[in-house]
């Protein structure tokens, strides 16, 4: 579980004890060790669905990029610029500017970051048609919405 998840998991979890104490006055039948105890395993379920979620991530862009055929390395030929929020997901600038001597085709994983370095998200983006030594830009959009201070980041590039 990432700090993130485990600082927002607490904050729930506080938000549960809070609650179930001001509801506990009440004449409900309900004990507030049992009321707690659900708040705490429904805290636990939706961290582990937010954990889920970037990992189907990361695993859906590795898939693409293995099945990129005859690829070889190019990150050094790959920048991701600043994050904005478009209609309520993290998108990024992607510039590619092909280093052969021929038009190339790319395939970008892109993570998603906080600014503790905790993986948020990963999309792929594929670049077709990159003349030689002309830059080429695309967006990387994220998956879901994230909010606060994010960054995007070349994950991997593979180019054929």
């Amino acid at each position: 579980m990432t700090r993130r998840s485990v600082r927002g998991a607490w904050a729930v979890l506080l938000t549960a004890v809070v609650a179930s104490a001001a509801t506990a006055c009440t004449d409900d039948g309900g004990s507030p060790a049992g009321t707690v105890s659900k708040a705490a395993s429904a805290v636990a379920s939706a961290a582990s669905r937010g954990g889920d979620v970037v990992a189907s991530a990361s695993a859906a862009a590795q898939e693409k990029l293995q099945n990129f055929k005859n690829g070889v390395n190019a990150g050094k030929d790959v920048k991701a610029g600043a994050v904005t929020d478009q209609g309520g997901r993290a998108t990024a600038k992607i510039t590619v500017t092909n280093s052969t001597e021929s038009a190339k085709s790319y395939i970008v994983q892109i993570n998603f970051r906080d600014p503790s370095g905790n993986l948020l998200d990963s999309t792929v983006v594929t670049v077709d048609d990159v003349r030689p030594g002309t830059p080429k830009d695309a967006t990387a959009r994220s998956n879901r919405t994230l909010a606060g201070d994010v960054t995007a980041e070349v994950g991997r590039a593979l180019r054929h």
